[in-house]
């Protein structure tokens, strides 16, 4: 019995030991930049940054694979903390952009053609004979969009469509892959007019389904002083390099599908 003991001791102590010098052995060595830039990293994992995950963006920006400021989640002020690690300054930071729900065609302006009772997402309810919705463009409501974001940024409202907190928003584009429509855009944001309508019917189709909707009358286009919205397959569509928010397509829209952000 005590042979016994003592054998078995042996062996433990033997393979204790043969384990540490493998472990030593095969160790994959971690930059200690790596493991610096993860411990700061926000740890949403959302991939808006272009990779799986805040492991793997510590890892590329470490090997001088990623950009320093690739993180919407943590923006300017961990670019700059990450760059200190690193060694780099952090270049012109672009104008911050966040997702518009381009839809204003709510439950009073938009009504809709039939009452749907299949599985509540709008992924499904795109499906069946074109959606619920008067308008074949318009947002159906169901909160495909809601369910993806991680940050609790957009939400259906009482009247039963999407919109979004711009300050909860981080630009991830989770909630742009979700919508079956894509009617939800990566824009600039407080700053500027955006064009609430995602529909390329002609004037006179929009009018019968949408009291918001663009009838690409051009009444914008004709007003701009700087030439940034054109009315391009029947929808204003605004060039945001020209535009200076003066508003006045928003003032002159019939519709009111221009909005002051």
């Amino acid at each position: 019995m005590t042979e016994a003991i003592i054998s078995l001791g042996s062996l433990g102590i033997f393979f204790g030991i043969l384990l540490t010098i493998a472990s030593k052995a095969f160790a994959v060595q971690v930059d200690p930049k790596e493991e610096e830039i993860l411990e700061i990293l926000p740890g949403a994992n959302c991939g808006a940054c272009g990779y799986p995950g805040c492991s793997a963006y510590a890892t590329a920006v470490a090997n001088g694979e990623a950009n320093i400021d690739d993180c919407p989640v943590g923006g300017p002020k961990l670019a700059a903390e990450i760059g200190a690690i690193m060694g780099r300054e952090v270049g012109s930071q672009e104008e911050r952009i966040t997702a518009t729900v381009r839809c204003n065609g709510d439950n009073s302006s938009a009504p809709n053609r039939f009452k749907y009772e299949g599985i509540q997402t709008c992924a499904a309810a795109d499906l069946v004979a074109n959606g619920f919705k008067g308008c074949s463009y318009g947002c159906l409501g169901l909160g495909d969009c809601v369910k993806v974001c991680e940050f609790d940024a957009i939400h259906v409202n009482e009247k039963g469509i999407a919109v979004v907190d711009e300050e909860k928003c981080v630009s991830c584009k989770k909630c742009v892959t979700a919508c079956p429509r894509d009617i939800i855009y990566m824009d600039p944001g407080k700053e500027y007019v955006h064009v609430l309508c995602n529909s390329y019917d002609k004037g006179p189709v929009v009018r019968s389904s949408c009291s918001v909707g663009c009838i690409a009358c051009k009444i914008c286009e004709k007003n701009c002083p700087t030439d940034a919205i054109k009315v391009v397959d029947n929808l204003a569509v605004i060039d945001y390099d020209k535009c200076i928010n003066c508003g006045l397509c928003a003032k002159k829209c019939p519709m009111n599908t221009i909005i002051m952000a």
